[in-house]
């Protein structure tokens, strides 16, 4: 699926977007040179991507329209070339991906741009602490199975997570790991629409149990510590996901990377450069999720949440582009 561009750099400059006076076209390290970006499904990756694409416009580069695919055809377009870089790019949970397209040979994880990004499950607070769970091996009683069954089929029902995106591989993993086949119903497909429907029935006083990530809005939906807990995988000595508290979440923490082309950052000095230095909190990421959820979910209005942090973070965007500007000379 293709989308509309970005604001192009007129616009950018229209917009009073770069304070410093602007180098003219021909002085401008991507002049002439196109750009093909590409991201996972989730929507919620535009927000970053709008950054970089604003920056490389800036710098010269005609954008062409975001790609969209699962994230292992995201991989293998960024390996052969049919895209040139993604900023969807998970470190661990995309390494597999990565490797069986090609790794290091073909792209390059130029900058991990937002760090601590966290995974985990999550059930209800009342019925976590009515019924003291703490894991997901709790589900192998009948009694707590039933609280969170939805459909009647005798099986908790867990909102999980879409196939493609990588998580569902480590939810079913551990399915098999605690013996959780007869007491749990991965639910997968729209994973928005079915959290829609799980926000639903707690809203109506039902137990739910899900999986979720950050950054993302369900945490400001359904807040941990106040409508929700995290509950883990039972915690062993040898686990790597294991925390320094002994709570096993069961999933890594992840740094989303900037991923591109081998033959396109040697290409594009200046560009390589830019992907190196750029850098955002992921407060900012949360921040803009919010708005996402709050119904600000075009193109357009991910491109207004890209601008407004640029002019919020000024001089330091700025100073990526005199960088990236000086890498290409």
């Amino acid at each position: 699926m293709k989308h509309i561009t970005s604001l192009t750099l007129s616009t950018v400059l229209g917009l009073g977007l770069i304070t410093a006076a602007p180098a003219t076209a021909a002085e401008l390290p991507g002049q002439g040179v196109t750009v093909s970006p590409i991201k996972g499904s989730p929507a919620n990756a535009w927000f970053q991507h709008k950054i970089v694409e604003q920056g490389l416009e800036t710098l010269g580069y005609e954008v062409e329209p975001t790609l969209e695919a699962d994230f292992p055809a995201l991989h293998l377009a960024v390996a052969s070339g049919d895209a040139d870089y993604t900023f969807n790019n998970w470190k661990p949970l995309h390494d597999d991906f990565f490797e069986k397209s090609g790794g290091d040979a073909v792209m390059t994880r130029v900058k991990a741009a937002i760090t601590g990004a966290g995974q985990g499950y999550y059930i209800d607070k009342a019925t976590a602490e009515a019924h003291g769970i703490t894991t997901i091996a709790d589900f192998k009683d009948p009694a707590i199975t039933a609280l969170f069954d939805s459909d009647g089929d005798g099986r908790a029902n867990l909102s999980g997570c879409n196939p493609g995106w990588g998580c569902e591989l480590a939810i079913e993993d551990h399915l098999d790991a605690y013996d959780l086949r007869d007491a749990v119903q991965h639910d997968q497909g729209s994973y928005f629409a079915i959290m829609a429907d799980t926000i639903t029935r707690y809203n109506e006083g039902g137990s739910i149990f899900y999986y979720t990530w950050t950054p993302n809005w369900i945490s400001d939906v359904l807040v941990p510590g106040d409508d929700v807990v995290q509950i883990g995988v039972p915690a062993s000595d040898d686990s790597p996901t294991r925390q320094t508290d002994g709570f096993d979440p069961g999933f890594a923490s992840n740094d989303v990377y900037i991923v591109a082309n081998n033959n396109f950052l040697a290409d594009n000095p200046a560009a390589a450069k830019f992907f190196e230095l750029v850098d955002i909190p992921i407060a900012a990421v949360n921040a803009a999720q919010v708005k996402l959820r709050d119904g600000e979910n075009t193109v357009e209005d991910f491109e207004r949440h890209a601008s407004d942090w640029i002019t919020a973070n000024q001089e330091l965007f700025d100073s990526w582009i005199a960088e990236a500007t000086a890498a290409a000379k």
